[in-house]
């Protein structure tokens, strides 16, 4: 039987907080706390590290740029704004963050159809059998792409390679890409477009890296 701690490296606990850090940016807007955090010393300590690998040095540079930017209430209220038009109104011209909207053939109804539907359900159980839940506090489907990245960072440090690619693959890339076209389409500024691009860049060279393990 594998040791679960064997997979505690500290690889995978950077891949751990990459994961984590996507997930509470697509979790809510950002406020004055999780501004705080993001453009601590440590937190631009983590963004340079991140950007020294040139396939994201872009998407992080914007993203950084617009953090280093919010330094008043108005800028701050701006960007709830493009998160609110983004992932919360649910108009066609929206990027809807639930995996079921892109894992199944678009129709005129397909947010009222597929909220809280199988893919949902799927993703309840992968949380409860690893004894997770999503907090009362976020009130969303659990196939909502801060859960399914949070979902991800967890299992960074308890699961095999093999296991992680494959909910990987199955669960958030199949359709990162569709989502991330989706967000650039619609995002009236640069910052969650850049999310949108590093989420995807990101995981798809994390697929990479863990099928060269294989």
């Amino acid at each position: 039987m594998n040791d679960k701690h064997s997979y505690d490296t500290a690889m995978n606990q950077a891949r751990s907080m990459v994961y984590k850090l996507l997930s509470s940016l697509f979790a809510k807007e950002l406020d004055h706390q999780l501004l705080h955090e993001l453009t601590s010393p440590q937190a631009q300590a983590f963004f340079t590290q991140l950007a020294s690998e040139p396939k994201f040095a872009d998407d992080v540079t914007t993203l950084t740029s617009v953090l280093n930017k919010l330094n008043t209430d108005k800028a701050l209220l701006e960007l709830a704004a493009d998160y609110c038009g983004l992932f919360l109104v649910g108009t066609k011209h929206s990027a809807s963050p639930y995996a079921s909207l892109y894992t199944h053939q678009a129709n005129d109804n397909a947010d009222e159809v597929l909220l809280f539907g199988e893919q949902h359900q799927q993703m309840l159980n992968y949380l409860q059998q690893s004894q997770l839940q999503v907090q009362s506090v976020f009130p969303e489907p659990a196939d909502h792409i801060a859960v399914i990245l949070a979902y991800v960072a967890h299992q960074c440090g308890i699961s095999d390679d093999a296991t992680q690619l494959k909910f990987i693959s199955q669960y958030l890339n199949s359709w990162l890409a569709k989502f991330s076209d989706k967000v650039k389409a619609a995002d009236s500024g640069h910052f969650y477009s850049a999310l949108a691009s590093l989420t995807q860049s990101w995981v798809t060279a994390d697929c990479e890296a863990l099928a060269h393990t294989n």
